[in-house]
C-alpha cells in the first residue's frame, strides 16, 4: 500500500493541495486497530521517540540515583522551544550533575520563544546549546552516561547509551531496526515500520497494568509528559495545546518531518502519523482529527480547531481558505 491523501488544503470551494500519509492505531497487545496508508512503511520517528530514547534513563536507576524529578524526564521526553522556562530547568539540571552546556552534543539552535530570541539578537547574545529543542533529552543522555560511566560521546552509535536505546527501541517496537539516520541534534535515530512505533506507544500506554522495569519506567515517563505538558513544548505548540485541551490524559508528541505520536493510558492504545511530504501542518491536523475520531479531543474546543481546521489567510489578512483532515478521518 501507499501513502493515502489525509489532509486537504482548500481555496474557496476548491481543493487546492493535499498531504499524503499513514497512521496506525495499535492496542495494548500490540494489535493495528485500525490504519491508513501503509502500515508497513519504514519511517524514521524522529522526536517523537524520544520518550524511548528516555528509558534507560529511567529502567537503568540512573534518573533515581540523580534524583530527577518529573519536570526533568518530561524535559528529556521534550522538543522544547528554548524559552526561559525550559532553559533554566536544563542549565539547573546540567548544574545538579557537575556539568555545564559545553558537555551537549546536540549544537546550537536560536531560541523559539520570540521575546527571548529577540531579546537575544538585541544583546548580542549567541544561541546556544541549552537552547535547543533537544538539550532535556540530552542531558538525560549525560546523566545515563554518568551512571554507566562510559565515555564523553555519548552519541556515538557505539555508546553505552545509544546501545541501550536501541536496544529499548527494538524491545518496544517489537521490531529489529533496519537502521539509523543521525538526528539534527546529532543523537541516531533509529527506523522501525509505522506499526512498530504504533506498538511502542501502545506499549507506553498499557506500561501501568505491567511490573517490569522497562514498563514502569514508561509509565514514569508518560505520567511526567502529562504532568508537565508546558515543558514537552511550550505555549502555543501543538503538543502542549492539544494535551492541556484533551478529555482524558494523552500524552501528544511531535517529530520532525511530519511525524506525530500519541499515547493514550485509559485505552491502552497509541498511535503514530507520518505525513509523506514531512508537513506540520498536515501532521498536526491529521493528528488532532485522529484524536478527535476517538473522542480524546473534541473538535468544538478552540485549541483543537486551530490545528484540526486553521483557517488560510492571504498577506491582507482575509481568510482565503482552510486546512482540514479529508472526509471520515476525524470520524
Amino acid at each position: 500500500m501507499t501513502a493515502v491523501p489525509m489532509v486537504e488544503i482548500h481555496r474557496g470551494p476548491v481543493v487546492e493541495s493535499w498531504h499524503s500519509g499513514h497512521a496506525v492505531i495499535c492496542d495494548g497487545t500490540g494489535q493495528i486497530v485500525d490504519c491508513w496508508g501503509d502500515p508497513g512503511a519504514v519511517v524514521l520517528p524522529r522526536s517523537s521517540s524520544k520518550m524511548i530514547q528516555a528509558l534507560p534513563l529511567v529502567a537503568s536507576g540512573a534518573a533515581r540515583e540523580a534524583g530527577l524529578g518529573a519536570d526533568r524526564l518530561a524535559l528529556a521526553c521534550a522538543s522544547h522551544e528554548g524559552a526561559p522556562l525550559h532553559t533554566r530547568l536544563v542549565g539547573a539540571w546540567l548544574a545538579e550533575r557537575g556539568l555545564s552546556e559545553d558537555d551537549l552534543i546536540c549544537g546550537p539552535q536560536a531560541s523559539r520563544d520570540k521575546e527571548l530570541r529577540h531579546a537575544m539578537i538585541r544583546e548580542g547574545h549567541a544561541p546556544g546549546r541549552v537552547h535547543n529543542n533537544c538539550s532535556g533529552k540530552h542531558t538525560g543522555f549525560l546523566t545515563l552516561t554518568q551512571h554507566l560511566k562510559a565515555g564523553a560521546d555519548y552519541v556515538d552509535p557505539a555508546h553505552p547509551v545509544q546501545i541501550a536505546c536501541r536496544t529499548a527501541f527494538e524491545e518496544v517496537t517489537g521490531e529489529a531496526s533496519p537502521g539509523f539516520g543521525i538526528d539534527g541534534c546529532s543523537a541516531p535515530n533509529f527506523a522501525t515500520t509505522m506499526t512498530g512505533m504504533a506498538r511502542a506507544m501502545a506499549f507506553f500506554a498499557s506500561a501501568g497494568a505491567r511490573g517490569d522495569a522497562q514498563s514502569r519506567a514508561a509509565a514514569t515517563l508518560v505520567d511526567a509528559m502529562m504532568a508537565y505538558p508546558l515543558l514537552v513544548a511550550g505555549e502555543g505548540r501543538a503538543c502542549t495545546l492539544l494535551m492541556q485541551a484533551a478529555t482524558e490524559p494523552v500524552a501528544i508528541k511531535t517529530g520532525a518531518e511530519g511525524f506525530f505520536v500519541a499515547i493514550l493510558p485509559k485505552r491502552g492504545m497509541g498511535i503514530a502519523v507520518k505525513i509523506a511530504d514531512g508537513a506540520t501542518r498536515a501532521a498536526e491536523c491529521a493528528i488532532a482529527a485522529l484524536l478527535v475520531r476517538l473522542g480524546v479531543l473534541e473538535a468544538g474546543h478552540p485549541d483543537v480547531g486551530r490545528f484540526l481546521n486553521p483557517p488560510v489567510r492571504n498577506w491582507d489578512g482575509l481568510v482565503t481558505g482552510e486546512i482540514r483532515p479529508v472526509a471520515g478521518l476525524a470520524g
